[in-house]
């Protein structure tokens, strides 16, 4: 089924092939330029420093909706072993088994396709096999994420808990909270958009975490084009809004991201304690630190973010 009309007009408009070259494989992580990374290394004020994951543990946030998509199984491979003989230092030893997308993640370039298209004109299918992975776009190319960090706080900018399941945010939710933070989005930042989905998975309600939920709308790529963000990270399990805005047209901000935009996204990433944080100190502007575990070939990968002010 062909992507419609809305979709396809948008994409044309935030496209970025070929910008950084025609072998690129990063995307608009060629935002954080050195000069990017020293000014936001000047937000550091006080060394304080708040992790924006949750825990990889057996009880995640999957619920077997995704096939593959495992919480992390950890296993004890060796306990108190005295692998030497008796007497000698004894050494425990563990294993773990998880989708690389189980828990706080960042999304790949290779994570969603359509038409065949990957980002910058890479065939899907000659891209990726069960061999290698992602031969192509995988996420050990992104080596280092660190920036400069803005939190919009959708949720905290409209007075509420937790957004209307039916919301999309788009421009102008974007604006209001960038207005809630008093600074403005710029060439380079990572954006974390709190929805405040989140509180019901940390309170316990995985049926709520899940969709229908408030998400990113078809129009905020082109906010974040306009914008030249690095990256997007939210609260969320679907990361857009789901259902869709357009019937039958499902993931399109994925689409437009990854394969358009060549932009990483970041899921269930929370962003609770930083809001208190921000809202508290009125500083929603901060280092961030979240480079990704080089899992060759992979289409995404684990993350413990960290906010550092």
């Amino acid at each position: 089924m062909p992507m419609p009309a809305e979709f396809t007009e948008i994409a044309k408009r935030v496209n970025n092939w070929g910008r950084w070259g025609a072998d690129d494989e990063i995307g608009t992580l060629n935002l954080i330029t050195d000069e990017v990374v020293r000014e936001a290394a000047e937000l550091i004020r006080t060394g304080k420093r708040i992790s924006l994951a949750l825990p990889l543990q057996q009880d995640g946030v999957q619920t077997g909706a995704m096939p593959g998509r495992t919480n992390p199984l950890h296993t004890m491979t060796l306990i108190n072993c005295e692998v030497f003989g008796p007497g000698t230092v004894a050494t425990s030893d563990d294993t773990v088994s998880m989708g690389l997308q189980a828990a706080t993640h960042w999304d790949g370039l290779t994570h969603v396709s359509y038409e065949d298209r990957l980002y910058n004109g890479f065939s899907a299918k000659d891209s990726i096999t069960a061999h290698g992975g992602a031969e192509k776009l995988g996420i050990e190319k992104a080596k280092h994420i660190a920036s400069r960090g803005v939190l919009l706080d959708v949720a905290r900018a409209y007075g509420v808990d937790r957004l209307d399941d039916a919301l999309a945010i788009g421009p102008a939710e974007l604006e209001a909270a960038e207005e809630l933070a008093g600074t403005t989005v710029r060439s380079g930042d990572i954006v974390l958009v709190r929805t405040g989905v989140m509180r019901s998975y940390l309170a316990g309600d995985k049926t709520r975490y899940y969709p229908p939920a408030a998400g990113l709308s078809l129009h905020a790529p082109e906010w974040f084009h306009a914008r030249d963000v690095a990256a997007v990270a939210v609260d969320t399990v679907a990361f857009e809004i789901f259902p869709p805005e357009i019937e039958n047209c499902f993931m399109p901000v994925h689409a437009l991201h990854l394969v358009e935009m060549g932009m990483l996204q970041g899921q269930n990433w929370n962003l609770e304690e930083l809001s208190e944080d921000c809202a508290a100190d009125g500083l929603y502007a901060f280092f961030l630190e979240a480079s990704p575990e080089p899992f060759v070939g992979g289409s995404g990968t684990p993350v413990n973010p960290i906010a550092i002010k």
